[in-house]
């Protein structure tokens, strides 16, 4: 059966401007890190898919080595792009990005212009697409001079490659520089995608939301449910195919803090009595910002996808609200700055 998109897709989902640019994405995106790689059949990743678009979610976020294995999410959404999304291209944000280690070798990984460069190419040719619409540096290089990394991004958007660029996992200052680089190339960066969530402040702690705010650069949250322990899922003990049981490297169960799961249970609290779900209190609440264009969730199910679609009922917080949840996860919390080493 042919896919038609609904009719209304546009009707509830807000859009918004990403920093002075004029790149407008749905508050909520999805991103297909981890659950729509080889192990993801075509019928079961359409279902999440095609019900994301016709919620009006019309940002679909990817890297050279989303997977498992690294570069299946990119062939799996080519084929989704081929069969069913081909006649929306133009209402489609495709982004992807290069920087972590996707082959052997010294430009397998980080940010030299040859890696960049081959990097875009191989995922053009795993969407099956002339451009992406935002191609990011996925994390900072401490050795390649910040130059060649920005240099080649602003090549290629000059190749007609990309249409925008993006940094993700930058840290403040390398946030201010880049910017600098990228403005001076013409090609000024639109988007940084940083992790966000109640329990990891970052970019709070860093000064990297304020510094986007000054510099007009807009902002994606990625793991805004705190890779799936603002779900719950780990105080219930409910964590069937739950990342922390798997063999994820990312997020081991055994890893979460009890003072982290004592802040859940506050959450869950807080969220309970505001008549949200708990991850429906965590989007909204990285949501409130407003230097955030977007949250970047990552779903398994149709199930969660709708709850999460949920958290746009209510974005708003009352002072009173935002001090519980201050004080519901004092103990839990962790504000590290990512470390460049660290392989998403």
């Amino acid at each position: 059966m042919t896919y038609r998109a609904a009719a209304s897709r546009y009707d509830s989902m807000p859009y918004r401007t990403a920093g002075r640019s004029g790149l407008k994405l749905p508050a909520i995106s999805l991103g297909l890190w981890q659950n729509f790689g080889g192990t993801r059949d075509y019928p079961s990743a359409f279902a999440i898919l095609g019900a994301a678009f016709d919620a009006g979610i019309t940002h679909f976020d990817l890297a050279n080595n989303y997977g498992p294995p690294p570069g299946a999410a990119e062939e799996l959404f080519g084929q989704v792009m081929a069969r069913d999304f081909r006649p929306y291209r133009d209402e489609i944000i495709v982004s992807s990005k290069a920087g972590y280690r996707m082959w052997e070798g010294p430009y397998g990984e980080w940010g030299s212009r040859k890696n960049l460069t081959a990097s875009c190419d191989q995922s053009l040719r795993r969407l099956g697409l002339d451009y992406v619409d935002v191609f990011y540096s996925h994390r900072y290089d401490p050795v390649t001079p910040l130059e060649e990394t920005m240099g080649a991004l602003a090549d290629i958007v000059r190749q007609g490659k990309a249409l925008h660029v993006g940094i993700s996992n930058y840290p403040q200052s390398e946030t201010r520089a880049a910017q600098a680089m990228l403005q001076k190339l013409g090609t000024p960066c639109v988007l940084h995608q940083p992790s966000y969530s109640m329990l990891n402040r970052w970019i709070e702690a860093d000064g990297t939301i304020d510094a986007c705010g000054e510099l007009g650069i807009g902002m994606i949250a990625f793991s805004p449910l705190a890779q799936g322990v603002l779900s719950g899922k780990y105080n219930t003990g409910d964590t069937q195919g739950a990342r922390g049981v798997s063999n994820n490297p990312f997020l081991k169960a055994a890893e979460i803090k009890p003072e982290t799961l004592n802040a859940v249970d506050a959450l869950a609290k807080i969220a309970a009595a505001s008549g949200q779900s708990l991850p429906q209190l965590a989007l909204a609440w990285v949501l409130r910002r407003r230097e955030i264009t977007s949250a970047l969730i990552g779903v398994r199910t149709l199930e969660q996808l709708h709850d999460n679609l949920g958290a746009l009922a209510r974005l708003d917080f009352s002072p009173e609200e935002l001090e519980a949840i201050d004080k519901a996860t004092a103990g839990g919390r962790s504000d590290a700055r990512p470390s460049w080493q660290a392989a998403r």
